[in-house]
């Protein structure tokens, strides 16, 4: 569930998109996105072939038709940086794990990321014609498993597998998505849940054995705003079953526990900023509930924190649906859910400019955090260690029109572009020394109909200064690639 854009920098997610990144039944494009039904890259079986195989991981998957996992995204997994120890990912986990303690909260960290379009799609509601299942937006292993695109997708199987009062899952999860700062094909999720039992609480009383499990928590001196009711019959309604007492009971406990987390997690930012510039100016701490909607919770809310002069969305959460807990066969608990991307947080923790950063195996910037992880006292932000000059370079192209029947590419013509495509293209050609992909010009053709594109493409290495040669030898693969994978005709 949740992952969540910067302050307001260049390309980032609006909120939205946020709120329903949380929910996990979109992706940060898929507003805009067409559904796809054939895999741009892949090709079928023809008779008498083998069948096709992909290894990820440690596994070996059966492939078809909808593969489309290509080598860069493939060789990443198994990387798990939120495991790695003094990775500032990992770092940013175990702060939060901390507000989170076992026994009553499991944690997992060790989810494989190949999940079938059952758990990832079926188990939370995802119609069959919905824009999170398109190709444009998911990583396909076959037609029946996907990479992960959001730690959702293990929620009925925690819920099930009923071992704890609470959980909370860590994972990489997987989108084709745009190419910025901070944008990335591979990031890092966490979702929690507390549930409580009609069977098991005294007499039945959810409310009562909530509120008394609301004193056994900690309180803070964080200014919190939260204006509205718990729940409201049109804009956060009060689900079938629930009491008023009990929903109101839930949302307390949800917002108590994760504004103890906000408080951990900002209270080491400042920390770590007042370590890097003692003059660093300190302000009073504050939040604040925002009424929301997502389709798996109700009532709901998205959390936003006042920080360095401007109001940031940090998660999404709310109280379960029922039909969920009916699904994972616990029909008689309750609880709450929420979730929150870790990649952002890191980026404000450490106020680390560029996403690409995390997976970066220079020591330069590695070993910023050693020791970190076993003493989080010593945190200090980021220091960048150089700024390398960018190398735009431009290409443009004609697509076909959705009549034409030449060219050569399997999605050439303009009804089946999609804006992924070229980045998955460009992200396969030039991996992380690419910065950003941006369009900066589109028109049709009054007389022909065709539509014309030209994207900017800023190819930057956060390691080393790329020559002119260099650029262009990337430039020229990409312009070769978007002509033989889509089609297109170049200008």
């Amino acid at each position: 569930m949740g992952y969540k854009s910067l302050a307001r920098p260049h390309g980032l997610s609006t909120a939205s998109e946020t709120l329903a990144l949380f929910t996990g039944l979109v992706t940060s494009n898929s507003r805009r996105l067409p559904v796809c039904s054939q895999c741009r890259y892949s090709s079928t079986r023809g008779p008498g072939r083998p069948q096709p195989k992909t290894k990820l991981g440690e596994t070996v998957y059966p492939t078809d038709e909808w593969h489309n996992v290509p080598p860069a995204i493939a060789s990443s997994i198994g990387r798990q940086l939120h495991i790695q120890k003094d990775h500032p990912i990992s770092i940013t986990r175990s702060i939060i794990e901390s507000k989170f303690p076992k026994p009553t909260y499991q944690h997992h960290n060790g989810f494989v990321p190949v999940v079938t379009t059952g758990q990832n799609f079926d188990s939370l509601g995802f119609p069959p014609d919905h824009p999170g299942r398109s190709k444009a937006d998911t990583y396909y292993v076959n037609a029946s498993t996907v990479l992960r695109t959001h730690t959702s997708a293990h929620q009925l199987d925690a819920f099930r597998a009923n071992s704890s009062e609470g959980f909370l899952i860590s994972a990489d999860v997987y989108r084709r998505d745009a190419i910025d700062r901070t944008h990335y094909p591979i990031f890092h999720q966490m979702e929690g849940a507390r549930v409580w039992d009609r069977k098991k609480v005294p007499h039945g009383n959810i409310a009562q054995a909530v509120w008394e499990d609301i004193a056994k928590l900690p309180t803070h001196s964080m200014i919190v705003e939260d204006p509205n009711p718990p729940t409201h019959p049109e804009r956060n309604p009060l689900q079938h079953g629930h009491s008023h007492d009990e929903a109101e009971a839930l949302a307390a406990h949800l917002k108590r526990s994760l504004e103890l987390m906000v408080v951990e997690i900002f209270s080491r930012a400042k920390d770590a900023a007042i370590a890097t510039n003692p003059k660093y100016v300190d302000e009073p701490l504050k939040v604040r509930w925002i009424e929301a909607f997502f389709p798996f919770t109700s009532p709901s809310w998205e959390l936003e924190i006042f920080w360095q002069g401007d109001w940031l969305e940090v998660l999404g959460s709310g109280v379960v649906k029922q039909d969920i807990f009916e699904k994972a066969g616990v029909p008689s608990q309750v609880g709450w859910a929420f979730g929150i991307g870790l990649e952002r947080i890191a980026m404000l923790l450490f106020e680390i400019p560029d996403i690409r950063l995390f997976w970066s195996q220079d020591e330069r910037f590695l070993g910023q955090f050693k020791g970190m992880s076993d003493d989080l006292h010593r945190l200090k932000r980021y220091v960048p260690f150089s700024k390398y000059p960018a190398c735009y370079k431009d290409v443009a192209f004609w697509l076909r029109s959705s009549s034409s029947s030449a060219g050569g590419g399997i999605r050439a013509n303009a009804a089946d572009f999609h804006e992924n495509d070229v980045m998955e293209i460009v992200r396969d050609v030039g991996g992380d020394v690419v910065e950003d992909v941006t369009k900066v010009d589109e028109f049709t053709h009054p007389k022909t109909g065709r539509k014309s594109l030209c994207y900017r493409i800023n190819y930057r290495s956060l390691e080393r200064t790329l020559t002119n040669e260099e650029a262009n030898e990337f430039h020229e693969k990409v312009s070769r690639e978007l002509v033989n994978k889509l089609g297109v005709e170049l200008r």
